[in-house]
Formats: structure tokens, sequence, C-alpha cells
């Protein structure tokens, strides 16, 4: 488990954004969507450390919006968590940032349907298709994963909590996890929208990493 990458997302209060990075997760996600309780409205992102990449999550945003929030919050990856297509999301990579496109799944999921994508993003994040783009709180049928049949890396994401740690770790002597090089976690560790328990994710991070509270 010690090469898999923690993703928080959904950040936006500054305060909570200072304390979560003191936990060092490799990547914070931030949340474009105004319909979204998580939508970021502040004017920067406050300083964090350098290595913790800034995510921007968009969902069918334009390609304009998506330059301005860039150069704004100075973010390095952009995850695209709607309807985009495959030239929209080869028109972002022009933009040189790192780009993740999600596929939400639900009680199956044919892979085929995403092939044209895996020459124009860099990862694949998948989650659980529910009524929100994201932060639905519940985990699907990870057995799905056993079927990805590409080398393009892919986050895992979902409902992850605390409670999902052992079924994590089984996950990952598997096959099915061998391109699978990040967990992404959100509304499970919260306390309200956007906020972020420091001290159930750092409960999180040592189960996850050391097998100990």
């Amino acid at each position: 488990m010690k090469n898999v990458k923690l993703k928080i997302c959904g950040m936006k209060y500054p305060e909570n954004i200072k304390e979560i990075s003191t936990l060092n997760p490799d990547y914070l996600g931030f949340i474009f969507w105004k319909k979204s309780s998580r939508n970021m409205n502040l004017e920067t992102i406050p300083e964090i450390p350098n290595s913790i990449k800034k995510v921007g999550v968009f969902v069918n945003a334009s390609i304009q919006d998506i330059i301005s929030k860039v150069n704004q919050y100075q973010l390095e990856i952009v995850q695209l968590h709607g309807n985009e297509s495959v030239n929209y999301c080869r028109n972002v990579k022009k933009l040189g940032v790192e780009v993740i496109k999600v596929f939400s799944i639900g009680d199956k999921f044919d892979f085929t349907t995403i092939k044209e994508y895996v020459l124009f993003v860099d990862y694949f994040l998948f989650d659980t298709k529910g009524k929100l783009p994201g932060g639905n709180g519940i985990t699907f049928d990870w057995k799905i994963v056993e079927n990805y049949p590409y080398e393009k890396p892919f986050f895992l994401s979902g409902g992850i909590g605390k409670t999902e740690v052992d079924a994590i770790k089984d996950f990952f002597k598997t096959d099915a996890a061998k391109k699978c090089i990040a967990i992404d976690v959100n509304s499970r560790f919260e306390t309200k929208p956007a906020y972020k328990s420091e001290i159930k994710l750092r409960k999180f991070k040592k189960l996850l990493y050391e097998n100990e509270i």
C-alpha cells in the first residue's frame, strides 16, 4: 500500500485546507461546479506544500472557464466529471495540465466505451453512479474493475471511508488493482459539506499505510 497515493477532494474552507494539507496527501481536490455544496468560491487557495498537487474538478464546463480557473488557482490537474467528449479532453490536455476523466460505474460497466479516451487523458477515475456527479457516499462493486483492459492508470473513488480499509487492502492484492495508483476520498470524512475531519483522515491514513491507529 505504500505506493498508493491519496486524494482528498471537495475542499473549500481556508483553515480546513491548511489543516488537511498537514497530512500531506498527494492531491487536494477543489470542485468548480456551482450546483455542488462543495463549490469552491475562494479568490485564492491558501499556500500548501508543493508536494500536494492541486486538482480542479469540473462538470461540463467551458474550456474558457477551465483556462480561467487553472490560471487563477494554479491548478496542476483538471478532473472532468461530466459528459465531456474525447475531443474536449484533447483540448484540455493542450492547456499543459494533467487530465483525469471520470466514469461512474453502476451494476456493470463496458470498458470498451472509454477506449477512445485513453490517448487524451493521463488517468481515469472510477466513481459510483449516483444522483450527483460524485460525493454520493456509496461504493460500487470493485470486482467490476477486474475487466479493465488498459494500461492507463486510474483512481478508485466512491464512498470510501475508514470501514473500507480492509476491503481496499484486499483489492490491492488482486490483478484488478495493478493500474490503480490512488484512492480518492471525500464525503465520508466530512463534518459538513466540504469540511473535512483532520482526526478521521489521519486515522484513515494510518490504517491504510501502517495498519494501526
